[in-house]
């Protein structure tokens, strides 16, 4: 029997048609009932993903820009660099949505034959922008904090002040929540990276509070102090999300995914070895491809068969799997000394 590729759609069959309902009933967990196969309901979904992460990102922007707004009205009538700081970096991961925006409504776009993966990979390079634009508010933190040190200036209002930097880390805590809850539901990494962003806004809000406190303790280095610590935290956030972007970028996958592709595979009837297996993610959908070896003699239809039901486990046992490509190995036959020359070993070399 010769062996050939069961290729599967764009996105795999098992929709909301498939089974029982699936919905958004299930909340903020995002997990279905256990008779509806355990399965994340926007994984299934491709189209609700993508609205997903456009609704989390338009609540998000909203809720941010009505925080910076208020405290850029405290800025001006009170001097804090410190606020200063918090309110550029709180107006910078508010605008961060905008990216995120367009990313999620391109992968909408069905595939074509130019984009033939489709625009998922959109939102990975608007998680790029996004670790750039934390990159710039920072240096403009540092900027605004050393002059601000070289040139002391007084800070009035110091209760406003407070009151701007508990509203603050309110305001980028949760929205920090929510933006990390709907981007573990989808997949995303920018979602995630950005709702990571808005924790340390948070916390640097707390920040300003601390350097108000030392103020009206007497010591008015405190703000411009705690506007360069300020600065600090956002340079940890910018490490953390770009090491994130570069494993996307990449094409890294946590090992833990490679090996459940692996085991579920095995645990099919019928399939003798597993090869070659690769997943990695595109925007927030995984796609995998891997080689099976079943019996020689079995004809095409039954290694089909085995073939799609290795699909429909995969599928059960990664939630995030968009699409799959299982190729088929008569067991005991050797057909690739065709294309074995082709082949590309681990140190770039072909493969004899």
């Amino acid at each position: 029997m010769s062996h050939s590729h069961f290729d599967t759609h764009d996105d795999h069959d098992h929709t909301p048609e498939h089974g029982q309902a699936h919905g958004l009933a299930s909340g903020w967990r995002g997990l279905l009932r256990p008779h509806e196969h355990d399965h994340y309901a926007t994984a299934l979904d491709p189209a609700m993903s993508n609205t997903r992460g456009i609704w989390a990102v338009k609540v998000s922007l909203v809720a941010l820009l009505i925080t910076a707004v208020f405290q850029l009205f405290i800025v001006a009538i009170s001097g804090s660099v410190a606020l200063l700081a918090d309110t550029t970096h709180n107006f910078s991961d508010a605008l961060t949505a905008i990216p995120l925006w367009i990313a999620f409504t391109l992968a909408r776009r069905p595939r074509n034959d130019r984009y033939t993966y489709g625009y998922g990979r959109a939102e990975d390079l608007a998680g790029v922008l996004i670790v750039v634009m934390i990159f710039l508010s920072a240096i403009e933190v540092f900027r605004e904090s050393i002059d601000r040190m070289a040139n002391p200036q007084p800070i009035s209002n110091l209760g406003w002040v407070a009151a701007a930097a508990i509203i603050g880390f309110l305001g980028n805590e949760a929205v920090a929540i929510f933006r990390t809850r709907v981007g573990r539901e989808i997949g995303s990494a920018a979602l995630i990276a950005d709702g990571l962003h808005a924790r340390t806004d948070g916390f640097t809000s707390l920040g300003v509070l601390a350097g108000v406190i030392g103020v009206a303790l007497g010591f008015p280095l405190a703000d411009p102090l705690m506007g360069f610590a300020i600065g600090v935290a956002i340079l940890i956030v910018v490490w953390k999300a770009t090491r994130d972007m570069w494993y996307r970028l990449m094409d890294a996958v946590d090992p833990s995914v490679s090996g459940s592709l692996i085991e579920t595979t095995r645990r099919v009837p019928g399939v003798l070895a597993v090869r070659d297996a690769t997943v990695h993610w595109l925007g927030h959908r995984q796609r995998a491809e891997l080689s099976i070896n079943v019996a020689a003699d079995l004809s095409a239809v039954q290694g089909h068969q085995i073939a799609e039901v290795v699909r429909h486990d995969l599928f059960h046992a990664l939630p995030a799997l968009a699409d799959v490509v299982v190729h088929i190995d008569p067991e005991g036959h050797d057909f690739h000394s065709l294309t074995a020359h082709h082949r590309v070993g681990a140190r770039g070399e072909p493969l004899s």
